[in-house]
């Protein structure tokens, strides 16, 4: 059987830049083995499945190493190909998932993401993950799915950090984010993912981190719309806003050159 595949850069306003995923368009399920042996073969951040349908596509994610519940930068991928590629025709395409039905939809030239907010729900002792990231954070916060946020001062310690993968991985926490207030006259905030244990050391740029990203810093600077960046070597940008008990996430992505 032959398997469509897309490769798009999400997050990126350029081609190697932002964070590249593998989009599959299948007829019908693959047995998970399957789709995790073409995840791993093609060894992206993330690959999504799609299944399209009339009102809606089905879809599901996977990492190298193991499925996804709730994927960004694959999901506006997916948007990305259903709206230029599959069905040219349409503005907007919903998504059924196991995290419930979202939403990609173009705007301008962009694609905006409709998810659920997370916002942060338990707070812990920052020296919690001191070791890992090499210096002490100002709030340490724990949102749904385990996600680890650690609050900095600033947007360079950010940049600068060197952690400890292996201790990240020997956390109580799913994932890592790691953020501050954004540079000056630049952007609202910054941040960087790390998830080791779901096979990626750093993620490039995590559209599911800013579900927790953005109630935390809406309310923190009493604004809900802001312009954000994630640190990463290839780094992304994401136009955000807080709609209570959803976020809005616009970015613009690009087809790679290695799969043209």
């Amino acid at each position: 059987m032959k398997i469509p595949f897309y490769q798009i850069d999400a997050f990126a306003r350029r081609t190697f830049a932002g964070n590249p995923a593998g989009v599959c368009v299948l007829e019908r399920w693959l047995e998970d083995r399957t789709m995790l042996a073409i995840a791993a073969e093609k060894n992206l951040p993330a690959t999504a499945f799609l299944v399209p349908g009339d009102a809606a596509s089905a879809i599901r994610w996977f990492a190298p190493a193991g499925e996804l519940e709730l994927c960004g930068h694959a999901t506006l991928a997916s948007g990305y190909v259903v709206l230029n590629v599959l069905r040219p025709d349409r503005s907007r395409v919903d998504f059924d998932s196991a995290a419930g039905r979202l939403e990609v939809q173009r705007d301008r030239d962009r694609f905006a993401l409709d998810f659920p907010a997370m916002p942060p729900e338990q707070q812990h002792d920052p020296d919690l993950v001191t070791h890992a990231i090499g210096l002490r954070p100002a709030e340490l916060w724990e949102a749904a799915g385990g996600r680890g946020m650690a609050v900095l001062a600033e947007a360079s310690q950010v940049l600068d950090l060197r952690p400890d993968m292996a201790a990240v991985a020997a956390l109580p926490f799913s994932a890592l984010v790691v953020t501050a207030p954004g540079f000056e006259n630049d952007c609202d905030f910054v941040s960087r993912y790390f998830a080791p244990k779901h096979g990626i050391a750093e993620d490039f740029v995590t559209g599911s981190a800013h579900c927790v990203l953005v109630p935390y810093w809406a309310q923190a600077l009493r604004k809900p719309q802001l312009f954000a960046r994630q640190l990463s070597s290839r780094g992304g940008e994401l136009w955000v806003e807080d709609l209570g008990a959803r976020v809005r996430i616009a970015a613009s992505a690009q087809r790679s050159p290695k799969e043209r």
